[in-house]
């Protein structure tokens, strides 16, 4: 096989989340957007289902008191805080940025003064950057089936 076990399980992971939050948002929204397979946040969380899947396969093959599975199961709990925390707030505050360059902009019409017209416009940020919790969740599901899976189809 070209990868491993552990790389194999941890990438079907990954495009399995991936994948899936296109009929999620078609039966959330009624609108079907192939953009959310390459995005960030959204249900499930691909970064915790990749880390996850990667995490189950290490642990079923190397075991659950080897070391590989420790340090998997120590970064798969920076992901998932990374996810829920870090990731989450930059998206909270990208939408308050965006809303701050919308009434800016608002202002500068208001006012007509000369000397705000070479005000540079940006870029509107991208708010949809962490999870929420149960984003995580189900990426932590995900990660586990598709751990198991993979490890009962993979030819070894």
């Amino acid at each position: 096989m070209i990868l491993s076990f552990p790389i194999t399980a941890a990438v079907l992971g990954m495009l399995l989340a991936q994948f899936v939050k296109i009929p999620i948002h078609l039966i959330m929204t009624g609108e079907v957007n192939w953009k959310l397979m390459l995005s960030s946040g959204g249900m499930p969380s691909s970064h915790t289902s990749t880390i996850i899947a990667l995490t189950t396969a290490i642990g079923l093959t190397s075991g659950p008191y080897s070391n590989d599975f420790a340090i998997c199961v120590i970064v798969s709990a920076i992901v998932i805080y990374d996810a829920i925390g870090v990731r989450r707030q930059a998206g909270f505050h990208a939408e308050v940025l965006n809303k701050l360059m919308i009434d800016f902009n608002h202002l500068i019409e208001a006012l007509k003064d000369p000397n705000l017209k070479g005000i540079e416009s940006r870029k509107k940020l991208k708010e949809l950057l962490g999870h929420k919790p149960v984003e995580v969740f189900f990426g932590i599901i995900t990660g586990i089936i598709v751990g198991f899976l993979a490890f009962y189809i993979y030819p070894f």
